[in-house]
């Protein structure tokens, strides 16, 4: 396995282009023009979701493709790549790196997280960018072979949630204990963030929100008009 992309990344800005479903961004080519558009001002990776907007994203940029599948089912609260089959299809469309829930909450299926990390190294031969929630969940996944392990998930879990992002203190954990690449994702707003960030050993950082949220921007500019401010006071 190749891990030349999982370096590539070191001590880089990457870029989560995303939309939600219902958003008119949420277009395979709009969504490969915001990863070009990050690429040309100096990201070194971007972060995809689906394997339709990867295919589409691979055919314009050169840098690392972080893919990830988000599929919601009744059966499981694990979302982000929670199958074998899911992380095949990002391969297969141009991921050069597969990220997935690394939680201990049931997957879909009953797949067991270690064994669908060993997969997707040894039949795809990609590495694996484990989103964890908690130190446990960050020490587990690098036992289990994580090439990365991120915070991506810490907030957003029952356990996590409320905890203020982004999560320095467990990223810095993280960073003292493993030897394995640590990225910050997650609730990163600021230049000045990014750079607490490194400071608490980050190996790379991903931004999505921040740079590609145009619908929360639009909203949070919208909420400051003066018209907002009036109808808020009545």
């Amino acid at each position: 396995m190749n891990t030349t992309n999982v370096e590539r990344l070191r001590g880089g800005l990457v870029v989560s282009c995303q939309a939600p479903a219902d958003s008119p961004l949420a277009d395979p080519n709009i969504i490969a023009a915001l990863a070009l558009a990050a690429e040309q001002n100096g990201a070194v990776g971007v972060r995809i979701n689906s394997a339709e907007h990867v295919a589409a994203t691979r055919e314009r940029v050169t840098v690392p493709i972080i893919g990830i599948a988000k599929i919601v089912t009744p059966e499981s609260e694990v979302y982000i790549t929670p199958t074998f089959s899911a992380a095949e299809r990002l391969a297969e469309s141009g991921a050069d790196i597969i990220a997935l829930d690394a939680t201990q909450r049931l997957r879909p299926g009953g797949e067991i997280l270690a064994t669908l990390m060993r997969r997707v190294q040894s039949e795809l031969r990609l590495p694996v960018m484990a989103d964890v929630a908690t130190f446990e969940e960050g020490l587990l996944a690098a036992d289990c072979g994580a090439d990365i392990v991120a915070t991506t998930l810490c907030g957003y879990t029952a356990e996590t949630r409320g905890t203020a992002l982004p999560a320095l203190a467990l990223l810095e954990r993280l960073a003292t204990r493993l030897t394995v690449p640590i990225i910050c994702e997650g609730g990163v707003a600021s230049p000045e963030q990014l750079r607490q960030a490194f400071a608490c050993g980050a190996y790379a950082v991903v931004v999505g929100t921040a740079i590609t949220g145009v619908g929360q921007l639009v909203q949070s500019f919208v909420a400051a008009t003066s018209a907002a401010v009036q109808a808020q006071v009545r």
